[in-house]
């Protein structure tokens, strides 16, 4: 009686402990989950400079292949290399991307304003649209809305009053503010992930050892497999990536300018930029194309068309098969519906990093299905 007693008692605290554990265990999930929504912006800054660092490791490494020179000198010479291609791009085509990134911003808005026109003119309802440049020049008919405002006091000379002075003197104030803070976000942002991304390079085995060190001893070993395993793809990926984004943006610049499409070095970099995100990437970067070349004319804009079609299925067909093939081996559907709920929620950072972490969700799958294959082959 007293050993059945026991029993009990025992099988008691065990379902007391295992509820306790579980539900601290749920607890600090939902904090997590919290803390990463919360956060999220940040953490894709920090994963932003992260990949920076492995991409610059991965060119690191292939110099490596090359040359016995050490690792800190190989880094240098790779960023050197890096930042006398950028310095040459704006330096020879500074000017030229200036001039048509302004060309094909006003002609982007006047497109916008012909598209809302041509769909009002067919009974489509736009007004859920937001056409920021058909709000500048209303179509001829429409209807004027008229606001009533009190009458300004003139002075006796003729000037505007103190009242307009303050009024006028604290909305500049409050755009000039607005753009300020702006730059200096995306300046401190750039700056940040640049940092982040150095420093990683400069030091790999050191971050290496202090991410595998957070993981409990008796699990460093699977720790350590899993991390270098995400390391290799995320390299592997990111050397293919950068050939795949030079070739749609040689391919697209090279095609416009024969085409003789307006601001085709400018539509040739967005495309190459875009390419970073799959399948959508190549849509949004396919719509602006077309929409820029509506205002040469039909023929041009299905030159365009085309051209969308044949880089689309060049970098579908042909270098992401063959390039990346070895990377990342990830449906096409799956992946698609992984950016849209990331782009929903968490907008555009969501939509860039997607595929990489994705990649790292994978491995960590596939790695945790091997390895519960293995104990059953060997059984």
């Amino acid at each position: 009686m007293t050993d059945s007693a026991d029993n009990r008692q025992q099988a008691r605290n065990d379902m007391a402990w295992a509820i306790a554990v579980g539900g601290i265990g749920a607890v600090l999930f939902a904090a997590l989950l919290t803390f990463a929504w919360h956060f999220a912006a940040t953490l894709f800054l920090l994963f932003a400079g992260m990949l920076l660092g492995v991409g610059l490791n991965a060119m690191t490494t292939l110099l490596g292949r090359l040359t016995r020179l050490p690792h800190a000198v190989r880094l240098m010479l790779v960023c050197l290399a890096l930042a006398g291609l950028l310095s040459g791009i704006v330096f020879l085509g500074g000017t030229t991307i200036a001039q048509q990134a302004t060309v094909l911003s006003n002609t982007i808005k006047s497109q916008l304003g012909s598209v809302k026109q041509f769909l009002e003119q067919h009974g489509v309802d736009t007004s859920y649209l937001d056409f920021t440049a058909a709000a500048e020049a209303k179509p001829e008919g429409a209807p004027a809305t008229t606001t009533t405002t009190a009458p300004a006091t003139p002075s006796p000379h003729g000037l505007p009053g103190a009242g307009a002075l303050a009024s006028s003197g604290g909305a500049i104030i409050s755009q000039t503010l607005k753009v300020l803070l702006g730059t200096v976000s995306v300046v401190g942002n750039f700056f940040i992930v640049l940092f982040l991304g150095l420093a990683f390079a400069a030091q790999p085995s050191i971050y290496r050892a202090g991410l595998l060190f957070i993981a409990p001893a008796k699990y460093r070993t699977q720790a350590t497999i899993i991390v270098d395993h995400i390391g290799d793809t995320l390299e592997r990926w990111l050397i293919a990536q950068i050939i795949t984004m030079t070739a749609v943006f040689l391919v697209t610049w090279i095609g416009l300018a024969i085409i003789g499409i307006p601001s085709s070095f400018i539509l040739g970099i967005q495309a190459g930029l875009l390419a970073f995100i799959p399948t959508v990437g190549a849509i949004l970067g396919g719509l602006i194309v077309v929409l820029a070349s509506l205002a040469t004319g039909w023929i041009a804009a299905l030159s365009a068309f085309i051209l969308f079609l044949g880089v689309h299925a060049l970098e579908s067909y042909v270098l992401t098969p063959i390039i990346q093939r070895q990377a990342l081996d990830i449906p096409p559907a799956t992946l698609f519906a992984f950016q849209i709920l990331l782009g929903v929620v968490f907008g555009v950072w969501g939509l860039a990093l997607a595929l990489p972490l994705m990649a790292i969700a994978k491995v960590m799958i596939d790695h945790f299905k091997a390895e519960n294959k293995a104990p059953a082959h060997a059984a």
